[in-house]
């Protein structure tokens, strides 16, 4: 009888990875009659659990609204989103404030720590909003700000810090409370090169150590770090799967 370890079935039978993010059919219309506008025009895309993916496409390309709409910050006009196999598209205020502390984690081009606190509280901070005994607050968000590599500046406040500092800042307060997803609004928009590589260097070891991250930007070397690419086109995703390799002719 031949024998099969366990190595060699989960080779030849890998364990699929589930899908974090659906959209199905997403409408986002603004306005009404002659002067309405379709932000997203039936839109349909899958991101699964562990996946580091871009999305990308001109100015007026609805990748903006569909990332607003992924981090529940607006809802469709139509259509199903499911996060984490739950349909939040219609959920109200108050239940999608609870879905953004608990599932998803924030980075945007600003910074947006506050000035009076230093570096560890402004990542204690969503910890407050979900109920975190204060003593793991403190040892949560000391363990996100070593892994971002910022163990020596944990009391400094925000004007102490560089550019680069503060951005780092702000990814461990978006991991801080263990989100399944992680989306980065042109998080590099405003660093130079050297501290956008370090910035993009920790989003790959994220990445790598599990967590889930869709980034926004316009920037065709950062979209390159990324395993993924999805480009839209006038509110539609017109290529859901590019390669690093393809980026040159689709944005040519």
């Amino acid at each position: 009888m031949t024998t099969v370890s366990l190595t060699d079935s989960l080779v030849n039978n890998p364990i699929p990875k589930s899908t974090i993010i659906r959209l199905e059919n997403i409408f986002k219309v603004y306005g009404s009659g002659e002067t309405e506008v379709k932000a997203l025009n039936d839109v349909n895309l899958t991101i699964n659990e562990g996946e580091y993916c871009s999305i990308m496409g001109p100015s007026g390309s609805g990748k903006s609204t569909a990332m607003n709409i992924i981090g529940c910050l607006d809802r469709p006009t139509s259509g199903h989103y499911y996060l984490d196999n739950v349909d939040v598209a219609q959920m109200d205020d108050k239940a999608l404030a609870h879905i953004r502390n608990k599932k998803l984690g924030f980075v945007f081009q600003q910074f947006h720590l506050l000035p009076q606190l230093t570096a560890l509280e402004n990542v204690m901070l969503p910890m407050a909003y979900a109920n975190v005994d204060p003593t793991e607050r403190r040892d949560r968000a000391t363990e996100a700000l070593i892994k971002v590599g910022l163990e020596k500046r944990l009391n400094n406040k925000p004007t102490q810090l560089s550019g680069g500092q503060q951005q780092r800042v702000a990814i461990a307060r978006a991991i801080v409370n263990r989100p399944v997803v992680l989306l980065a609004d042109e998080p590099t928009g405003a660093l130079d090169s050297r501290t956008t590589q370090e910035v993009l260097d920790i989003f790959t070891e994220l990445n790598t150590s599990g967590i889930t991250v869709v980034m926004v930007t316009h920037e065709p070397e950062v979209a390159r770090q990324t395993q993924r690419i999805v480009w839209f086109r006038d509110g539609q995703v017109v290529h859901s799967n590019l390669t690093p390799a393809d980026l040159n002719q689709v944005a040519g």
